[in-house]
């Protein structure tokens, strides 16, 4: 058996999944903010319900909202703050009497794609998450690809490719620099496009749905949005030339994504044709902890 805890901001999940990949057990609970003994009694909490519940011993993947640091084996780049500086890997091999892996959360989410999900026919595959804030993943033949500095795949960070005049220097970015990806395609950043330029204050499915009843400055927000991310995705195709791109966080549910941004990257992506998909994930907002138990998938 595999079990698997996605670690998140205001909740934590787990799932027991057998060796096909069957759903055998699933909890949620809140997650206690800013208590880091309280996570991991509740990490170990949710472990000891599913063996109980199954009746069986299992592999423990965890997926986290950062990444830990290969320099200091402490928990980085964390949203969950209070986990930062923490030595999480050696503190839940302690508690649950184990090894346990840890992968970032996008990590988790693109392992679940290709293991069974939208990317499962595919050998390389680019997981992007696409909500409050904007991350990604790699996996290759279902396994993730960390990177020397435990950032592999994290793309929301760089720049804006090929930047429009009227998008330079770019919004501020909590991470102290101008014009990242993650300001103009995170969920929040397209908000803020749509009010700049003459829209009031909506949430993405609202200007969405102004946009398919022809309202003007929502349908120009969103074709905006789609050739601003088929820019960002001609990056990675230049770089990593995955088979399938799957889209995650609330962004992804847009679907007219799905149409018009491969309709955009030709013109970015250095190459004749362009043969990568763009798809949907089929485990929604559940892949995150399924990919945090597959993380044993070896």
């Amino acid at each position: 058996m595999r079990i698997g805890i996605d670690l998140g901001g205001t909740k934590i999940e787990a799932i027991a999944l057998d060796d096909n990949g069957r759903e055998l057990v699933r909890k949620r609970i809140a997650t206690p903010r800013d208590d880091y003994p309280a996570n991991l009694a509740a990490i170990r909490g949710l472990v000891d319900q599913l063996e109980s519940e199954t009746g069986l011993g299992g592999t423990v993947g965890i997926g986290i909202p950062g990444a830990i640091s290969p320099a200091s084996g402490l928990v980085k780049n964390a949203n969950s703050t209070w986990l930062i500086g923490q030595p999480l890997q050696q503190d839940l091999e302690t508690a649950l009497a184990r090894k346990v892996r840890i992968a970032n959360d996008a990590n988790c989410f693109v392992v679940s794609e290709s293991t069974d999900g939208a990317a499962a026919d595919a050998a390389v595959v680019f997981g992007v998450i696409i909500g409050t804030g904007t991350g990604g993943g790699i996996a290759i033949h279902g396994l993730p690809l960390i990177g020397a500095n435990a950032i592999g795949g994290e793309w929301g960070h760089n720049p804006l490719p090929w930047p429009q005049p009227s998008e330079l220097p770019g919004p501020d970015c909590y991470c102290g620099k101008q014009g990242c990806i993650e300001t103009w395609l995170s969920g929040p950043g397209f908000s803020r496009d749509y009010q700049a330029n003459g829209g009031i204050p909506l949430t993405p499915p609202e200007i969405a749905a102004q946009a398919e009843q022809g309202e003007t400055i929502a349908e120009a927000a969103l074709q905006r949005y789609e050739d601003r991310l088929a820019r960002s995705l001609a990056t990675v195709i230049n770089l990593v030339d995955p088979d399938v791109i799957v889209l995650g966080g609330g962004m992804s549910n847009l679907k007219p994504l799905y149409i018009h941004v491969p309709l955009h990257w030709g013109q970015y992506v250095f190459s004749d044709r362009v043969t990568t998909r763009l798809v949907p994930p089929m485990h929604g907002d559940a892949s995150g902890v399924r990919g945090a138990a597959w993380l044993w998938n070896v």
